[in-house]
């Protein structure tokens, strides 16, 4: 078996994925739904540091490490059983590695979370095993550890079509400022999507060819997440927080993925911030974050 030289130490953010749009279009004799998604990511994110060592160890903090399920279930320890079975099939060696997560989003909110963990775990991985993998197993690895992984792993702005694996980049999606949002109440993401009532909608159809904030602003208000009706019912927190940012003068509200995180698009970072401000006074017990997303 090969073993490659390893470099010694890797660091990467799991960006925030954001749904700016999420439409829900057929469903799968599997049971899979097909999804038109516009998705962008933000600055904000976990953060990853992965050392080669001299065996394999796993570390959480942050605020939000306390709301992680078992470390054994954790996709960034799938993320790299998987790379190292893969690189292992191929005569390469993955020699052990120490791996801190610093847990700084909301656990299960709509934003990415664990895929974009196991995104940002393969991406350093892979730096410091010195090697990558063909795009036909490369796609194949990531959609084994789940549907969103692949819109991650891009970490750009992209539609995603299918389950989450025909993926078209938008280099025309310009920056954003954003503020995120979340009451910290769960969504059960199978709940959420029993209780849709129809799924068989339109696609997001055109997209602006420009880069100009206003015009994919235009273009977003004629778009929309269609869970997010099912997700308000389960937790009408979702319309109170949604309610809040436009109160900040928000140019456009939507709730994210499955929820319960909102985001809202300001004209600068500035509002922005001072948006946050007023949200942390009016919910300390509440997640805000200000942030910008990065462009095409």
């Amino acid at each position: 078996m090969t073993v490659m030289p390893q470099v010694a130490q890797a660091t990467e953010v799991a960006r925030a994925k954001i749904n700016l749009a999420l439409h829900v279009t057929g469903r799968r004799a599997d049971g899979y739904h097909l999804l038109d998604s516009l998705v962008t990511f933000c600055e904000t994110g976990d953060r990853l540091e992965i050392f080669a060592a001299d065996e394999d160890r796993f570390s959480v903090s942050g605020r939000f490490a306390a709301a992680l399920g078992e470390p054994c279930d954790n996709l960034v320890l799938k993320a790299r059983d998987s790379l190292r079975r893969r690189l292992g099939a191929s005569g390469i060696a993955g020699g052990p590695v120490a791996i801190h997560l610093e847990k700084n989003l909301p656990v299960a909110s709509g934003i990415g979370g664990g895929s974009a963990d196991a995104a940002a775990a393969l991406h350093g991985l892979m730096r410091v095993w010195n090697t990558d993998l063909e795009p036909r197993t490369s796609m194949a690895l990531l959609l084994s550890l789940g549907a969103d992984v692949p819109m991650c792993f891009a970490g750009q702005p992209l539609s995603a079509r299918g389950i989450g694996e025909d993926i078209s980049i938008l280099p025309h999606m310009p920056a954003m400022a954003l503020v995120l949002g979340n009451p910290l109440i769960g969504v059960s993401t199978p709940d959420i999507f029993k209780a849709l009532n129809r799924r068989d909608n339109a696609p997001v159809g055109t997209l602006p060819s420009s880069a100009t904030l206003t015009d994919w602003i235009d273009c977003l208000k004629n778009l929309r997440n269609d869970l997010e009706p099912a997700a308000t019912k389960l937790v009408p927190e979702i319309a109170t927080l949604r309610g809040m940012l436009d109160d900040q003068d928000a140019m456009l509200s939507r709730m994210s993925g499955s929820g319960a995180t909102c985001f809202g698009i300001f004209e600068n970072t500035d509002k922005a911030k001072a948006a946050v401000t007023a949200l942390k006074a009016e919910r300390p017990d509440w997640y805000f974050c200000a942030t910008t997303t990065v462009s095409g």
